[in-house]
């Protein structure tokens, strides 16, 4: 490794950076493509099924026949489709939920360096900034398709997103305001010293996983789909590796909902009983905060696959209502109670 010693800081800072925008993408897409495996496996057990069993043992080489059909198979555009906006909306769909793990610490140190690929001081305004930019590929799939089902489902998702946003980005004011930090890494550090924050903020977790549910349009939240009603919504014109990309942007937005979540109140790669007094920079302790990490996120999002196949779906008035009636004020209600707490203990 005597080349990577000689490199000026400059190139070993970008080298490392390279190396974990590419293992965290390669990541997140072996995670989507088994999250849809293990989704389907669940909802076989809930219905009685058997789920996949056909490719490999126990299905498990199933996603790889998943990826090889939409490779394959004719991808056919619309021709009263808008075709560029057509070809453009998946795009954006599947990068906004790629961007979002830039700021999230999956580890502690690997080698040296952190793991995560851009320590940001703002991390948490920057997340939310990518994730309200997906629902700008969904509302010009919608318009894209110039079709009534596709469009309905595009002006859904952005009602949708308005609704959920403010809720969500109102729930963790409280996190902030008790760590005093807006970096990630330092929410985390805090977490390793003081206990995780889903027990000093048990309503900011709740406001927060719901707003999660909307923001992914996961059921019991997926008006902008709605296939008994709309037909698949605003992929309803999609078929080949642009409907794959909108899958795959659905669990990768699923997967960063989840990591955030591990972050901001389950102590990201830090245990009650493993935190930071342990020496830095050896590498099985590193890969081992990395498996912490990626095991909580798991379990998480194994949440997000459990309420789809129990809870019936919304009707959209009643959905807009949570976000403005219910969480907006519970969320408002709550950074005041945490201030005034907060208040009286300085």
């Amino acid at each position: 490794m005597n080349w990577l010693a000689s490199m000026i800081p400059l190139g070993q800072f970008v080298l490392f950076g390279l190396l974990k925008a590419v293992g965290a993408v390669v990541v997140v897409l072996v995670i989507v493509a088994y999250a849809v495996y293990v989704e389907r496996k669940v909802s076989a057990a809930v219905q009685g099924r058997i789920g996949p069993n056909r490719a490999g043992p126990f299905g498990l080489l199933q996603p790889l026949a998943d990826a090889g059909k939409a490779f394959f198979k004719e991808d056919f555009t619309p021709g009263h489709a808008r075709r560029a906006y057509f070809w453009l909306a998946p795009a954006i769909v599947m990068l906004t939920g790629l961007l979002v793990l830039a700021v999230i610490p999956f580890g502690s140190t690997l080698g040296g360096g952190k793991m995560v690929i851009a320590d940001l001081n703002v991390g948490v305004l920057y997340t939310f900034g990518i994730v309200s930019l997906g629902v700008y590929g969904i509302v010009l799939a919608g318009y894209a398709a110039n079709s009534k089902y596709p469009f309905i489902g595009g002006v859904r998702s952005g009602a949708q997103m308005v609704s959920y946003e403010v809720a969500m980005g109102l729930s963790v004011i409280p996190l902030f305001l008790i760590v005093g930090d807006l970096n990630l890494s330092q929410v985390i550090n805090y977490q390793a010293g003081h206990g995780w924050l889903v027990a000093q903020a048990p309503l900011s977790f709740l406001i927060f996983l719901v707003a999660a549910f909307g923001e992914t349009n996961r059921l019991p939240f997926d008006l902008p789909e709605a296939e008994q009603e709309l037909a698949g919504g605003y992929n309803a014109e999609y078929s080949s590796i642009k409907f794959a990309l909108f899958f795959l942007g659905e669990y990768a937005g699923m997967a960063a909902s989840a990591g955030m979540m591990v972050t901001l109140f389950f102590g990201g790669w830090t245990l009650p009983f493993w935190g930071l007094d342990e020496p830095a920079g050896n590498l099985w302790q590193g890969l081992a905060h990395v498996g912490v990490f990626l095991s909580k996120t798991l379990a998480l999002a194994l949440v997000f696959i459990w309420v789809r196949w129990m809870w019936p779906r919304f009707r959209h008035d009643q959905l807009i209502a949570l976000g403005w009636k219910r969480l907006v004020p519970l969320a408002l209600a709550n950074i005041a109670a945490t201030a005034t707490v907060l208040w009286a203990r300085s």
